[in-house]
C-alpha cells in the first residue's frame, strides 16, 4: 500500500522518494556511468546505442535524448545524477535548472537572487502561478505522475 504523499500536490516539484528511486534506478546508473571519460566519449559518439545498453524505459531514453530534464525527473531521475548528462554537454547546473523552467541562465539566476518563485499561485496543483505545469516549457509533462 502506498504511503500518503501530500507533497504530490505541490506544483513544479518532484520529490525523489523511494518510489522514484526504484523507478529511476537504471536511468540514474546510466547517469553515474558518465563520470568516466571513456563512457562520456561512447555516449557522445552514439547516444542511442549507449542508452540501449541500459535497461531503461523508452520514456527515460527519450528524456535523455531530448535533454528534457523534467521528463527525466518524472521518470525517476534524480537531478544530482542528471547533472552528469548536463556536464557531459558542457552545461552548468544553473543552465540546466534554467532549461527546466523555460528561462535563460541569466533569467534563472536573477529569479533565484531575487528570492526565487513566489508561493502565490504555486501552493497546489491547479492554481495559476508560474510554477504550474501549464506555464512550463514542457506543459503537462512536468506534472508529477508517480505510479
Amino acid at each position: 500500500m502506498a504511503l500518503d504523499k501530500p507533497y504530490l500536490d505541490v506544483p513544479g516539484t518532484i520529490i525523489f522518494d523511494a518510489e522514484q528511486s526504484r523507478k529511476g534506478y537504471h536511468l540514474n546508473q546510466f547517469c553515474m556511468s558518465l563520470m568516466k571519460a571513456e563512457n562520456r566519449a561512447r555516449f557522445k559518439a552514439d547516444e542511442r546505442a549507449y542508452l540501449d545498453e541500459w535497461p531503461m524505459t523508452e520514456e527515460q531514453k527519450q528524456g535523455v535524448l531530448t535533454r528534457d530534464l523534467n521528463r527525466c525527473m518524472a521518470a525517476g531521475g534524480n537531478i544530482y545524477f542528471l547533472a552528469k548528462v548536463g556536464a557531459t554537454d558542457g552545461l552548468s547546473f544553473q543552465q540546466m535548472a534554467g532549461s527546466m523552467t523555460g528561462m535563460t541562465e541569466a533569467e534563472y539566476r536573477a529569479m533565484m537572487v531575487s528570492g526565487g518563485r513566489s508561493v502565490e499561485g504555486n501552493r497546489f496543483i491547479g492554481e495559476d502561478g508560474d510554477a504550474q505545469a501549464h506555464h512550463q516549457p514542457q506543459g503537462s509533462a512536468t506534472q508529477n505522475t508517480q505510479d
